[in-house]
């Protein structure tokens, strides 16, 4: 399985790049590859199997917003053939049309999905995220200074049960289209939802895997839910 690892010199905040190191340490199957931010991507001369993009800071979403609008229309083919891309933190606002600052000035972003997103510097959202996907729990935490705005009630990636959607008004969080999981929750995601780490692996072909430590992250994950659904 070939994996692409984007940016992670500058898109590496919350720990989230311990998604990539857990997931790659399941198969000696999984080849990853890292892009740096001056680097054409893998995907742009070969085909991958999943795409990966972390949480980053306000500034450096500029910066990754013009290293991909270049390769705008391949996401996009990409994104419409199936290949799983993953996207934590605010790296799935790098998708929508653009970025609001607290100046009211627009960051115009790759329009690859119809919403927009509105940062906010003095008012941080912190919280636990508990919602359902498919058939399956999905476990996190928000620290997030951008809230999303826009229809994705057909394309989300969890539905909420404890905490909020892409914005208070909403229990819809993330975005999802075919296998384009973008959500805001942190944690690291892979590692706080073992069920969901072996959705991935098998849905980019990896067959012959193991979940290091699985005992000890489905207990911590069990309990989590538990503690969650009581609060």
């Amino acid at each position: 399985m070939k994996l692409e690892l984007l940016y992670p010199q500058i898109c590496n905040l919350y720990g989230d790049l311990f998604n990539i190191k857990y997931l790659a340490s399941c198969s000696s199957d999984i080849n990853v590859t890292e892009t740096l931010i001056t680097d054409t991507p893998l995907f742009m001369s070969e085909d991958v199997d999943m795409i990966y993009l972390g949480a980053m800071s306000e500034n450096s979403q500029q910066l990754v917003i013009n290293a991909l609008r270049p390769y705008r229309e391949r996401i996009a083919e990409l994104i419409d053939k199936g290949t799983v891309f993953l996207c934590t933190g605010n790296a799935t606002e790098v998708f929508g049309k653009y970025i609001e600052t607290d100046e009211k000035e627009q960051i115009e972003a790759l329009s690859i999905f119809d919403v927009y997103s509105v940062r906010r510097m003095m008012k941080r959202h912190n919280s636990n995220f508990m919602g359902k996907f498919e058939d399956m729990n999905i476990v996190g935490f928000k620290s997030q200074f951008t809230m999303m705005y826009g229809d994705n009630s057909d394309m989300y990636f969890s539905k909420a049960e404890k905490g909020i959607g892409i914005n208070p008004d909403t229990m819809f969080e993330g975005i999802r289209k075919n296998n384009f999981f973008g959500t805001y929750l942190i944690g690291p995601l892979l590692i706080l939802n073992p069920d969901f780490t072996e959705y991935l692996l098998r849905l980019t072909g990896v067959s012959n895997y193991t979940l290091p430590h699985c005992e000890q992250l489905i207990n911590a994950y069990n309990r989590r839910v538990e503690e969650l659904r009581n609060i």
